[in-house]
């Protein structure tokens, strides 16, 4: 008599935004019941995070920690296979190039959307901290940092300060352009090289595919911690301010954005349902760098844009596309310094504030923080740089509207200027989105999403923008 063993069924999960919201509402549960649980008592008798703090802040920590691990090799071998490529496509200057002017487009209507918010809200009147003595932040912003941060400092783009070492990315991504130009100078000879790296591309893909199923996990801590350890009773001090920023961001996301969507024949909808998972990780996470795997995944797997160029234009981006950090935000918070301190601003200091959002992102782009643009803001206008310590205690939770606006910005752009130049496979864009945990929407490699050079190349030329 023989039996028959039924097949065992796999359990299906849910899909990756389903999977981050369910991080997010048990985030917020567990953050709730750490807040009131409070802190505990070291030995010393000194107040010290809880228990679960302390495990929520670990799992959140850990998971970014793992995502910027995986940002510097995922930067440089997808970059050198991009410029591979794009060596082969007649128009590549005319692609970086119209990345550049959306990047200003886009910021500089979102920093007249600041600027005006901050004449409505009147922040810096309708406040009730007050001033914290001469707080001087310890980074600022400089207009010489553009020239320190795009300069590599070594071949592997690290920075050491004290026993911590960091990456800078806009050096990483002059590293990966001038040795991706060199091979393809080098010719035949190059070969081996550039066959190497695709297959190095693939091994850092597959690791980051195992990093991004830990997302929801990751989700989890980053967003318990943030409300164990901030919690929310900072907004009624400075509610004003909190409005001005979050509203500027909506608008941004609810109104530009599709706008540019919208005049360049894309489907609003389709859009945000493929971006949402790298939204969705750039609110929790706020690190845009963090981001910068599941934004590069989404721009090419749910909108068909070509790897060839999402590799160069999504890490780009991540260092200098900022309109939630580098535009909303400056501009609310120098009007708000400038009201607290009852500094009048003229016509010029709004042209300023304008013109540090639109290029004081790229000056400061080999470092980090809205901070570091928000005293680059101050110094520039001559607004009292003490105003940056009234902004600290709200800071976190500001961070997580501007970050999401920025991942949003740096997935949209590389879409649009695809859809301008011909070169986006628009039957990927509008079917439907993806689910990015899935292993064959892997990120693809160069080769696999090349543009036709000759149609890429006479879209360019019947195209005058």
């Amino acid at each position: 008599m023989s039996s028959s063993t039924a097949p065992r069924r796999r359990v299906k999960l849910p899909s990756f935004g389903t999977q981050i919201i369910l991080g997010l509402i048990f985030g917020l549960l567990l953050g709730g019941l750490a807040l009131a649980i409070g802190p505990s008592v070291d030995a010393n008798g000194e107040e010290a995070a809880n228990w679960l703090t302390t495990t929520l802040s670990t799992i959140g920590s850990t998971f970014v920690t793992l995502l910027r691990t995986i940002v510097p090799p995922l930067i440089f071998t997808a970059i050198v296979a991009s410029v591979a490529n794009l060596g082969k496509v007649t128009n590549a200057a005319r692609l970086a190039g119209q990345t550049l002017l959306w990047f200003a487009i886009t910021a500089l209507v979102s920093v007249a959307i600041g600027i005006a918010l901050g004449l409505l809200f009147q922040p810096g009147r309708n406040t009730t901290v007050t001033a914290v003595g001469d707080y001087e932040p310890g980074r600022t912003g400089s207009w010489l940092d553009f020239l320190t941060g795009i300069v590599p400092q070594n071949f592997l783009g690290l920075n050491v300060s004290g026993d911590r070492v960091n990456f800078a990315a806009l050096q990483i991504v002059v590293i990966a352009l001038v040795v991706g130009l060199a091979a393809l100078r080098t010719g035949a000879k190059a070969k081996p090289f550039l066959d190497f790296n695709a297959s190095a591309l693939e091994v850092v893909q597959t690791v980051l595919w195992w990093i991004i199923l830990l997302a929801p996990l990751g989700t989890l801590g980053l967003i318990g911690n943030s409300i164990a350890e901030y919690g929310w009773d900072l907004i009624p001090k400075l509610g004003a301010f909190t409005a001005a920023i979050y509203v500027g961001l909506a608008l941004v996301l609810i109104l530009v954005y599709p706008a540019v969507l919208k005049v360049n024949g894309l489907s609003i909808k389709q859009y945000y349902k493929g971006a949402w998972p790298a939204i969705q990780l750039g609110f929790v996470s706020r690190s845009s760098l963090g981001t910068l795997p599941v934004t590069q995944r989404v721009v090419e797997r749910n909108f068909g844009v070509p790897s060839a160029y999402a590799s160069f234009a999504v890490p780009f981006g991540a260092t200098t596309k900022m309109d939630g950090c580098a535009a909303i935000y400056p501009a609310v918070a120098a009007i708000f310094v400038a009201q607290f301190f009852g500094v009048p601003l003229t016509i010029t200091d709004y042209l300023l504030i304008a013109f540090v959002s639109v290029i004081g992102s790229a000056a400061t782009a080999g470092l980090t923080g809205a901070i570091v643009m928000l005293t680059l803001t101050l110094s520039t206008l001559g607004l009292p740089l003490a105003g940056v310590g009234l902004l600290l205690s709200i800071d976190p939770i500001l961070d997580m509207g501007r970050t999401a606006t920025n991942v949003a910005g740096q997935a949209l752009v590389p879409l649009v200027v695809a859809k301008r130049e011909g070169i986006l496979d628009e039957q990927v864009y509008n079917s439907p989105a993806k689910d990015i945990l899935a292993k064959d929407t892997s990120v693809a490699g160069p080769e696999d999403v090349e543009p036709d050079p000759q149609r890429v190349a006479g879209t360019a030329r019947a195209e005058s923008s």
